[in-house]
Parts: C-alpha cells; structure tokens; sequence
C-alpha cells in the first residue's frame, strides 16, 4: 500500500456554507469532504478549483458502520471507491462505529441512528471490526484511515482499553488511524478515559492525520458539537500528540455555526502553533494490509444482539440493557432525535419552512414512537405521512403544501418488486389526491 508521498499538512473540513471563505483562505494545504454529499459526476465548483490548486481533497464517510454487525455494504463500498476516484484523493477515511443495528443477525426490526455510535470493546467485536475493515480495504482502491469517535455512555464488561483496542485493530489489519484529540477529550469528561493513557496505548506511528474540533460542556457531559472554537484542553491534547509523533496532517472541522474567516483563520493559525511547538517527533508511518481471519459467526451473533439492544433502547423506547447508565442513555436519545430533527430539516427545508414554528416539536413527537429504518430523506417522507395521517397541519393551506410536497417526491423512487409494498404506495397516493 506504501505510504502517502507526501504530508497533507494544515486542512480544514469543506462546507458548502464556508466554500468561498476556505478558497481565499491562506495556508490551506488540503480539505476533507464529507463523502456522503459529494456527487461524482457533480462536483462543486469551489472543490474543482482547490483541485486545480494542487489542493488535496480526502473523503471522509460517515455510514460504512465498519464497528456493525453486518459485513460492509458493497454498494456502499462501491459508492465511497468512485468518490476516492473523482476526487483524486491519496487515501479515505471512515469511523470505527455502528450506524445501524437489527434485521436478520437478530431477526428484528432494522434500525438506523443516524449517528455513530461506539463499539464495544470486546474480543468478539473486535475480531468483527478486523474482518469489515480488511473487506473495505480490499474494495477501495487507496489506504483506509478509520478515526476514534466520541461517546457519550460507556458499555459494560469492556475488555480493553481503547489504546488497546486501536492497537490491536492496526497490528492485525495494518490500517491507518485517523485520531481525533476532540474525541479522546470528550471520552476523557463522558467517561473518566485519560487522552494521556490512550496516546501511551495505541500505535502512532499509524496515524494518518489528526482531527480537532470544538464542542461544550453540559451538566456534566461534554458534547462534540463541531459548532464551537476549539478549547484549550483539546489543543492541549494535540500538543500531548504532537509530542510523540509528528502528524502527517491536522485538520479542523467546524459543521455549523460558522463564524467569520477570521475567526476560522485563528483557529487554524493556534493548531499550526501547537504542533509546532510541542516536539517534532517522526515516525513511519504504517500502512500494508494483512491476512484478517474471518470474524466467527457466534462472535457476529453476539455484536449484533448487543447492538441492537442498545440502539434500540436509544431510539425506539426499549428497556435499557443492563449495565449501562440509564441517565446518560436518556442524554444521549435525546441528542438523537435533535440531530435527526436538525438533519431533516436540512435535507427537506420545505418541511420545517411549511410547518413553521411547530416544525421541531411535532417532528420530536413522531420521532418517539417511529424509530429511523431508513436514510434521512426517507425519514422526511414518513414525517409528513405520519402528519397527514393525523390530519396535521391544521392550516388547510399548509395541509395541502404537505401533501403536494409528499406527492412530488415519493413519486420517483424506484418500485419495489413486493406487492404489498406497491398497494401500498399506490393506496397512499389515491388517498391523497382525494
């Protein structure tokens, strides 16, 4: 696989919101696109032209769930390949984490979060992780770098720490790191795990690049919002990083809440100065695949169960598994259902612009009793159905908005081959135009 070939440097992650402000940016030596909201035969203008810079551009994805029970989707394998492809980009990253939990390892209904969620660390799901790794490094055509997320509740009877979590994962499959220091801060406050121990722990010198972010604290817990400045204790983790391993790049994300390039360019500037000044370490970095004994399936049967049990007490109201932390649960399927509601109203801004004011309190509602199945655009449709239903909005004006905005867009997916699922989109439809 060999290495990158050169160092990425200083990059910040591309945002449709900041396209412009990160083009006249200086000292921007490479991006990070979300790979979900690039088209390959679409790309933005603003990503063409950092290309025609000679500005790097890495894909990130977010709905692999290498950490789920299921071996890796391949049209999601495909999917993320062709990005790689288009944009040109040395290597591709993705999370160890699960996005979805259920359907036929536990013979129950499938579930999506729409968030990562953590691993747990046991031998069984890490032997699962290895295997879905070494099949996505078997399908994408450049190096796969895998990042640490945040958590907010811990799982019980863990058997490593997550240093040896993540050593264990790259001695095995050779996969690069893609280690975020907001993440191993947020762990540190959610769950009393020292960033000093993990960066003891795990192997550096496999790390691809770095990822800081801002985020807040809460009663108690601290949450990763991507929507804050960065705080000193996560610059003060970077600085203990850089200390031990001169990192091939550093990135700052910021999803929202924007503020001016100034302010974006401080940031910047105060990451460049702590790698800087905390040490200039090197260290090679690692990166050959290797030979991944296929994970058992008892060990696939007993990640999924233990899985689906927790997403399903996290969006659809079951009993809490045992040993976890009913409070922090709770905090964390109430974050949840924000950021589904938030993500909803970005992918389908005519909803909340149709329901106005109510929009996020009626969306809260239905999310409690109808847990996400599918992607979130999907999710939209059922919200609106779901209102319909219920007679809502009672506006007649917005009622029929509702129902012409349903109709436009549940019209050119394709037909499923299941008849009952074709009566029943064709029932919805008549009902409507009546």
């Amino acid at each position: 696989m060999g290495q990158l070939g050169k160092r990425l440097g200083t990059g910040i992650g591309w945002r449709p919101e900041i396209a412009g402000a990160v083009e006249d940016m200086p000292g921007i030596d490479w991006v990070e696109v979300v790979a979900e909201n690039v088209c390959p035969g679409h790309l933005p203008d603003s990503l063409l032209r950092l290309r025609e810079r000679g500005v790097t551009v890495v894909p990130h994805g977010v709905s692999l769930g290498l950490g789920g029970a299921e071996r890796p989707d391949e049209g999601r394998l495909t999917a993320l390949a062709e990005r790689v492809e288009a944009l040109g980009a040395p290597l591709v990253t993705e999370h160890i984490a699960y996005v979805r939990a259920g359907g036929a390892l536990t013979a129950t209904q499938p579930l999506e979060a729409g968030h990562l969620l953590p691993v747990p660390r046991t031998r069984d799901a890490l032997d699962v992780l290895c295997e879905n790794v070494r099949i996505a490094q078997d399908a994408l055509p450049v190096p796969l770098a895998v990042e640490n997320i945040a958590a907010l509740v811990s799982w019980p009877g863990e058997e490593m720490t997550e240093g040896q979590f993540l050593y264990e994962l790259v001695e095995r499959t050779g996969v690069r790191l893609l280690i975020d220091v907001a993440n191993l801060h947020t762990n540190h406050v959610n769950r009393g795990e020292d960033p000093g121990k993990a960066l003891d722990e795990l192997p550096v010198e496999a790390i691809a690049y770095v990822h800081v972010a801002g985020g807040f604290e809460r009663d108690g817990v601290w949450h990763d919002s991507h929507a804050h400045p960065v705080p000193e204790p996560v610059l003060a983790v970077l600085a203990d990083l850089a200390s031990r391993v001169s990192p091939p790049g550093v990135l700052l994300e910021r999803d929202e809440n924007f503020p001016e390039p100034g302010g974006l360019e401080r940031e910047l500037d105060a990451i460049r100065t702590t790698v800087k000044t905390s040490g200039d370490a090197v260290v090679d970095v690692l990166g050959e695949r290797r030979d991944v004994p296929a994970a058992s399936d008892a060990a696939r049967q007993r990640t999924a169960v233990a899985e689906a049990a927790l997403l399903s007490a996290l969006v659809a109201g079951t009993p809490a598994p045992e040993g976890f932390d009913h409070a922090r649960l709770k905090v964390q399927s109430h974050a949840l259902a924000a950021k589904r509601a938030d993500v909803v109203a970005k992918v389908a801004p005519e909803l909340p612009e149709i329901l106005g004011a109510a929009y996020r309190g009626e969306f809260l509602a239905y999310a409690r009793t109808r847990p996400m199945t599918g992607g979130y655009r999907h999710d939209a449709l059922d919200f609106a159905w779901h209102l319909m239903l219920a007679g809502r909005p009672e506006d007649a004006d917005a009622r029929r908005r509702l129902r012409d905005w349903w109709l436009e867009r549940s019209g050119p997916a394709p037909l499923s081959r299941r008849p009952a699922a074709r009566l029943l989109r064709a029932t919805r439809r008549a009902l409507l135009r009546r």
